[in-house]
């Protein structure tokens, strides 16, 4: 297996890892408990950065182009009558 193909596997294993982490939380009653997957929550999110930064310097990754303003105020339009949860 090649380094391309290792750094994209651990980066969709900790992407898949995030959203299960975020789901359980979400989904959590005991505050200890949810701390503690907070806290590795916060691990993985900090280890996907790390993974994300070597696939992006080596070519394996290529981000999506920037939004410019009036991109980002077109979203912010569309979301600015959608009702927020309390």
């Amino acid at each position: 297996m090649d380094e391309k193909t290792m750094v994209n596997d651990a980066l969709a294993s900790v992407k898949a890892s995030l959203t299960a982490y975020t789901t359980a939380i979400s989904e959590c009653s005991n505050p200890n408990l949810r701390s503690t997957l907070q806290q590795i929550r916060g691990g993985d999110e900090n280890s996907q950065y790390e993974l994300y930064k070597i696939a992006q310097s080596k070519g394996y990754y290529q981000p999506a182009k920037m939004a410019d303003q009036n991109e980002i105020n077109q979203v912010k339009s569309e979301f600015a009558g959608t009702p927020r949860w309390s």
